[in-house]
């Protein structure tokens, strides 16, 4: 039965995209429906980044701990430490894009973060690594999720 966030396949590689979309479309029609909380394309952009990173951060702890640790480039030393790390900065960035004061900052901070992970994703893609036992995204797609991912947090940050 084909589900979005089944365990195997494809599809399961792409949960954090097809959170980050999911949730666009489903606040983006909340507000279109009359809920005026959910009609400022900012707000949604901040929330569903928000939810994406919270469900990216939960694998840093876990089952894939051990694949996201191999992803590590070898040119750093204790990758158990920098996947720790990033986690929790990525819990960090959702609460921080969720707050009034601090939504800018957090989205370009989550902008450095993405850019400085991508290298582990391109190590991942290169040695065909996996998580939960199937093949990471290839570069090119990967390079595609990372630039939506990027474009909703300039979209979090500076839009009405």
């Amino acid at each position: 039965m084909p589900c979005a966030f089944r365990s195997d396949g494809y599809q399961s590689k792409l949960q954090p995209l097809i959170a980050l979309l999911i949730s666009v479309v489903v606040l983006w029609s909340v507000g279109r429906a009359g809920v005026t909380l959910f009609q400022s394309t900012g707000l949604i952009l901040r929330i569903s980044m928000a939810l994406m990173l919270l469900l990216t951060a939960s694998g840093h702890w876990g089952k894939r701990r051990a694949d996201l640790i191999r992803m590590v480039p070898a040119a750093f030393s204790r990758p158990d430490i920098i996947v720790t790390v990033t986690g929790v900065l990525e819990i960090l960035g959702a609460i921080g894009l969720l707050l009034a004061g601090t939504f800018r900052l957090a989205s370009e901070c989550l902008i450095l973060l993405l850019i400085a992970m991508f290298p582990a994703n391109m190590r991942a893609a290169r040695e065909n690594l996996t998580i939960a036992g199937r093949r990471v995204p290839s570069i090119p797609v990967r390079a595609a999720i990372q630039l939506v991912f990027v474009a909703a947090l300039i979209g979090a940050a500076w839009l009405k």
